[in-house]
């Protein structure tokens, strides 16, 4: 049975965006800036940046609304000085610096392909994505050309290199430009007839092995985009968001920049890296209305101890969200108690573009579940085999789940306006992410009798053990609870009788040590919450687990270290899933 679809169509959603003069479609950039300055919201501050030496209550660098949108249509100008044509792609591999955002909406205001990169990627992965990517053009910064891409510039397929950081081209290394130099002889370039299907970012997700997948999206995106900040989020104009998020993951454009700027709101956009003390001065300090995080986050500052937060008010903070993996129940229950912050969780993938279930800003919060279908999404869970694969009949129909609390794959209609288009010159592989009519997320789930979505695993990592399929998320959770426990990764191993058994690995809070008396306390909660069967027949403590560059934890890497199997090329994994 289908979760309800909601009255709201594709079309309304299209419909709340104002588009391009004299219906020549629709681009991304008039959507999150010119609007809002033709609309007289000009001198809206549209980006606060902190760099990283910034204290936490510094006014930062302001960009207005208007400012955005003349240096981004200067630098939109600039790529067309150079020959850049539409529909090329320009990849940018920078942190968090105000030119990096100028340059990303500048290159979606000419109608190129924006592809962000991370910037902790190694070279290998750097070049691989540019060579899948066709570059033509690579954005980074002086320091990050010198230490990743210098010596692999003959590798690099982009014809030009420009430098964010260097504003005199007398000061830039030879074969590179200098930003500054080439957007100040620059014309603003008007934005042109852009068809809603004009391609607009490229990501690329390789889930935790295998080539990477560019996943292409269009500038009708933003229509769900828009739809899910404002109704998920409860964003307005003059809000004051904070989006965690590297803009190097799809997280970071699709609510680090594309989302808030659409609503008119304020982006708080913070140079350093995480940082508990930091970041509760700066909730406090920047009246953070909307806050958009992750669980890793989460785990990191309930791991420093929430006396951190005393003395700083987070009474401001309207909303809180949760995304990149599973939200705990613990994790709900802990910002409430003792921040009295109520995290929500959002799901959704690289290929869904937008938020696909969540709980959103005025729902009732059920700790440790996903949420319900937003909008006029309509979700469902399929049928899958021991292995976790979707089951088809003869005629290669799929078999919904009605009964609650099933575990099954979930599955999404296809049509809503952010969904992938297609994986960048490898349409078989798209191909497979379809079934009867569903895009197949690759997630497990159980859906309740309320309609509430609980996530069980990803369908690889599933662990069938004595007869029971078991998502390492619902271990996860219960270890978690613990209070000695900030993180765990479980997995399994084989075993001649079981077929698998479960084993885990967890971080103490500081402070802890693994004494018999703690692991063995530890265990027994897991036992006693789980069962004999289900909880992990080996707990041992770590001082930290692997995970990929978007805050997932590997668990076949935990597996592979026990079992002594070849780990990979670790500097290429990132995880697929938004949640």
């Amino acid at each position: 049975m289908s979760a309800p679809v909601a009255a709201t169509t594709w079309d309304e959603l299209r419909q709340r965006l104002v588009g391009l003069p004299d219906g020549a479609g629709v681009n991304v950039a008039f959507e999150t800036i010119d609007r809002h300055v033709v609309a007289g919201h000009g001198d809206d501050v549209a980006i606060r940046f902190l760099a990283k030496d910034d204290p936490p209550d510094a006014p930062g660098e302001a960009y207005t609304y208007a400012r955005l949108m003349a240096e981004s249509a200067r630098f939109a100008g600039a790529l067309r000085s150079l020959g850049v044509g539409p529909g090329e792609t320009v990849f940018l591999l920078a942190g968090r610096v105000p030119r990096l955002y100028v340059a990303l909406l500048g290159a979606l205001r000419g109608r190129h392909v924006a592809c962000p990169l991370f910037s902790a990627f190694g070279p290998e992965p750097i070049v691989q994505r540019m060579v899948l990517g066709d570059a033509a053009v690579l954005l980074t910064t002086s320091a990050l050309w010198r230490r990743k891409v210098a010596a692999i510039r003959a590798d690099v397929p982009a014809r030009h290199v420009v430098l964010l950081d260097v504003d005199d081209q007398a000061d830039a290394p030879e074969g590179t430009i200098a930003y500054g130099d080439l957007v100040d002889g620059a014309t603003e370039l008007a934005i042109e007839p852009t068809p809603p299907e004009t391609p607009s970012l490229l990501h690329f997700t390789s889930g935790t092995t295998g080539t990477p997948k560019g996943a292409q999206h269009v500038h009708d995106s933003v229509a769900m985009q828009r739809a899910t900040t404002e109704e998920v989020f409860g964003l307005r104009r003059g809000d004051v968001y904070w989006c965690t998020a590297d803009p190097g993951w799809v997280t970071g454009t699709s609510y680090g920049v594309i989302g808030p700027l659409s609503v008119g709101a304020t982006m708080l956009v913070d140079e350093a890296e995480l940082d508990p003390t930091r970041w509760y001065s700066i909730l406090d300090a920047q009246s953070v209305d909307v806050w958009y995080t992750a669980p890793t986050a989460i785990r990191m500052l309930m791991r420093a101890g929430a006396e951190l937060a005393a003395g700083h008010d987070l009474t401001r903070i309207r909303a809180a969200f949760s995304v990149g993996e599973p939200l705990s129940a613990e994790a709900v229950v802990w910002g409430r108690d003792e921040l009295g912050v109520t995290f929500r969780d959002t799901w959704w993938q690289t290929e869904t573009g937008a938020i696909m279930i969540a709980t959103p800003h005025d729902a009732e919060v059920t700790p440790g579940s996903m949420g319900r279908p937003v909008l006029g999404i309509e979700a469902t869970l399929l049928a899958t085999d021991d292995h976790g694969e979707i089951v088809l009949d003869g005629d290669g129909h799929a078999t919904e789940i009605a009964d609650p609390d099933r575990i099954g794959m979930i599955a999404l209609r296809p049509g809503w306006p952010s969904m992938f288009r297609t994986y960048l010159n490898n349409p078989d592989r798209y191909a497979k992410a379809f079934a009867d009519g569903w895009y197949l997320a690759g997630d497990l789930a159980r859906r309740d009798a309320e309609g509430r979505f609980w996530f069980v695993g990803r369908a690889d990592d599933v662990i069938k053990t004595a007869g029971h399929l078991i998502g390492p998320f619902e271990v996860e959770s219960v270890l978690n609870e613990h209070p000695d426990v900030t993180g765990s990764g479980v997995y399994g191993v084989p075993d001649p009788v079981a077929g698998d058994v479960i084993h885990a690995r967890v971080v103490l809070r500081r402070g802890v040590a693994p004494t018999d008396e703690v692991m063995t306390s530890i265990m027994a909660h897991a036992r006693r919450r789980l069962g004999a069967a289900v909880a992990p027949r080996e707990i041992l403590a770590v001082d930290q687990l692997p995970i990929t560059r978007s805050g997932k934890v590997m668990r076949r890497l935990l597996r592979a270290r026990e079992l002594g199997l070849p780990e990979g090329d670790l500097s290429t994994l990132e995880g697929g899933s938004s949640s």
